[in-house]
């Protein structure tokens, strides 16, 4: 383990909280319509991948209420 020689100065950090910048930083760029639009589109296209595999996917999911045919071997219906 390398041990750092030097203390670091308490009241120096104390400082650095009040200290304040007097740069602003640059005004944020405006997106374009066709960004917008973009973001929209993927949006929309993801809410209806959502939308489209709950529809297609609740049938998959929920129980039979009356079950058409019980299952059984074929082998013994001839019995």
């Amino acid at each position: 383990m390398f041990r750092r020689r030097d203390p670091v100065p308490f009241a120096f950090i104390a400082e650095a909280d009040q200290f304040r910048s007097n740069v602003a930083p640059p005004p944020r760029e405006r997106p374009s319509a066709g960004q917008i639009t973009g973001r929209w589109l993927i949006g929309l296209t993801v809410i209806a991948g959502i939308a489209g595999s709950l529809i297609l996917g609740m049938p998959a999911l929920s129980q039979d209420q009356s079950p058409a045919q019980t299952q059984g071997s074929q082998a013994s219906d001839g019995r």
